[in-house]
């Protein structure tokens, strides 16, 4: 029989594990966001050697599961010796930061391909106009093709951002002790799964829609700017 009491009593623990969620999924998207911004360029780039590279990144990412990607980074770094003697390695024997780096150039791969099409969506006739103002290149990028491009974009970057904020609960496979994680632990303490996943599910609903909402009044504001 379900039991509504247990419910009750694990959400507390559930809520710290979820901030750890919150903060992976924020460090991520930073991460994400930077590399797809070089991505994009890379991938609309004029010379070839650049696009090839770009497309290549974009297919392993989104070719390959995220899991093994974690556990590449997180087992695979330890592998080799010369990056354990490098500067690196306290940042790649953290689980913490492994998650967070191999998601973030997951999350890259996808938001890098979205931003890269957008640009290309950007009329050349705007481009050309730029031009005729007298704006340089750089300068009708960042001030025209780019803020179009991030507008036309947002909507996919928003369901990123969801996908990003599931896709941390791979943390717990790495000895983090993020949402998926407490619930695993609550479990094999409480012997009630069905309550206590029942009870994660209602946390990640909660986290995710505070996060839909938010990228709409986003895409609002942009809206109206």
């Amino acid at each position: 029989m379900f039991d509504f009491s247990l419910v009750g009593s694990v959400l507390p623990t559930l809520g710290q594990g979820a901030l750890l969620t919150l903060e992976l999924t924020a460090l991520v998207i930073l991460v994400g966001t930077g590399l797809a911004f070089a991505v994009a360029l890379c991938k609309n780039a004029a010379q070839a050697w650049l696009r090839i590279g770009a497309n290549a990144y974009v297919m392993f990412f989104r070719g390959t599961p995220s899991l093994v990607q974690v556990f590449l980074l997180y087992y695979g770094a330890s592998q080799f010796d010369a990056i354990q003697r490098s500067i690196l390695w306290p940042v790649l024997r953290d689980p913490f930061w492994c998650v967070v780096i191999a998601l973030g150039l997951n999350s890259a791969a996808y938001s890098g391909k979205t931003l890269a099409a957008a640009l290309q969506a950007v009329p050349r006739s705007l481009r050309e106009a730029s031009f005729s103002l007298g704006l340089s290149r750089v300068q009708a990028f960042w001030t025209v093709e780019l803020p179009l491009a991030v507008k036309a974009a947002l909507p996919a970057f928003g369901n990123e951002v969801i996908l990003t904020c599931k896709a941390t609960s791979l943390a717990s496979t790495v000895t983090l002790l993020e949402l998926t994680g407490t619930a695993r632990l609550l479990t094999s303490e409480t012997y009630a799964p069905y309550e206590v996943f029942f009870s994660a599910g209602l946390v990640y609903l909660t986290i995710n829609y505070g996060l839909m909402h938010a990228m709409r009044r986003l895409e609002a504001a942009l809206d109206h700017s």
